[in-house]
């Protein structure tokens, strides 16, 4: 049996340990790469991995964190912030980064606060208490963009620049040995 590790499962891996890594350490409320990494995911990563890989961190970071009542809501979010990605990908202009980052917080600050309205325990289940929901969200709808613009920054200038040394598509390939191997060599 053959076990290859790719440049795409290495990279996969870093996310997972950055993203968990930052949730878990001590950090303001909302600064975390999340939604840049579910934004890089969906736009530089296939379909596939781009929704497993925000799902994974925010169950392992939860884990750890604890869960809550609105996780469905979270982790859902960050899905979408992954689809709205992969939508992106054939503006090869400079403005997908940017433009991704706002809506991904956008769409965290929507869905996720909905969740917290519809949830119950803080605002009443009528439209002045979802106004009132998104409201008081805003402090926290100003530190995502600055987490997701910053962060993004951070993992599109990261990508721009070792891309070029990823041309490769396995970073390491292992193969048992054979009897072949395993002979002395007769020179």
């Amino acid at each position: 049996m053959e076990v290859r590790i790719t440049k795409t499962t290495i990279l996969a891996i870093s996310l997972i340990v950055i993203g968990v890594a930052l949730r878990i350490l001590p950090h303001t409320a909302n600064i975390a790469p999340v939604g840049a990494i579910a934004l890089f995911a969906g736009a530089i990563l296939s379909f596939r991995t781009a929704l497993w890989l925000p799902l994974l961190i925010m169950v392992l970071s939860d884990i750890f964190i604890g869960l809550h009542p609105t996780v469905a809501y979270t982790w859902g979010g960050f899905i979408l912030i992954a689809l709205m990605a992969t939508r992106l990908r054939a503006a090869s202009n400079w403005l997908r980064m940017p433009v991704g980052a706002i809506g991904a917080s956008l769409i965290f600050f929507i869905v996720s606060n909905f969740g917290v309205w519809m949830e119950g325990r803080l605002y009443p289940a009528t439209i002045q208490g979802l106004i009132d929901c998104y409201v008081m969200a805003l402090p926290f709808l100003r530190n995502s963009l600055v987490a997701d613009l910053g962060f993004s920054i951070v993992f599109f200038g990261l990508y721009a620049f070792v891309k070029p040394a990823m041309q490769g598509h396995y970073i390491l390939r292992l193969r048992p040995l054979s009897v072949r191997d395993t002979e002395p060599n007769q020179s």
